[in-house]
């Protein structure tokens, strides 16, 4: 296996892992809106942002 899958495989698990145990509902403040939301869609909305920032870079950085 190549390094690169094994690191991804294992951030996977963790985040699962970080998913599963942030079950809570908390509120969240946005500018002016507030709203209730579970733990685990704001984390896993955050995860699902930051990668999607790094692959934005990542493909900016190859093609300049």
């Amino acid at each position: 296996m190549k390094p690169k899958t094994i690191a991804l495989i294992v951030l996977a698990v963790l985040s699962l892992i970080i998913l599963i145990q942030n079950t809570h509902v908390t509120t969240v403040r946005l500018l002016f809106w507030s709203f209730p939301m579970s733990q685990i869609l704001l984390i896993l909305f955050m995860l699902i942002a930051g990668f999607l920032a790094g692959y934005i870079v990542a493909t900016m950085r190859r093609r300049y």
